[in-house]
């Protein structure tokens, strides 16, 4: 077992002084210091999507809907995603086969109405 007290408070807080910060810096106007691998919203290219719906299966919240507003042979494709579901996990990017779905660096989802949450992409 692991030996709690003070010693192992003051040893952790010594460490973590000299680390870098693990959060990314927000500069307030929708830009942050992009650091590798940040996953902002997401971005839909309704051209590459085939309909299979994958992303929709594989999204552990159930934030992104895809709506097929045409025909069967005829596809008019729409994603809607509400951004107060969604965990930015990109598991729908990571299943989607046909690369219609790929995320952003964009941060700035601050809303006053909880409606405003749910966009088109």
């Amino acid at each position: 077992m692991e030996k709690k007290g003070p010693g192992k408070l003051s040893k952790d807080a010594l460490k973590n002084l000299f680390e870098k910060p693990a959060t990314t810096s927000y500069m307030g106007n929708g830009k942050i210091i992009v650091e590798k691998g940040y996953r902002g919203r997401l971005q839909y290219n309704p051209t590459k999507c085939i309909n299979c719906k994958l992303c929709m299966k594989d999204c552990p919240t159930g934030a992104i809907t895809i709506i097929n507003e045409g025909t069967k042979e005829e596809k008019k494709m729409k994603a809607v995603l509400n951004v107060g579901h969604c965990i930015f996990c990109c598991q729908c990017v990571d299943s989607c086969n046909t690369g219609s779905l790929t995320f952003s660096q964009n941060v700035d989802f601050a809303r006053l109405n909880k409606k405003d949450l749910t966009v088109e992409l």
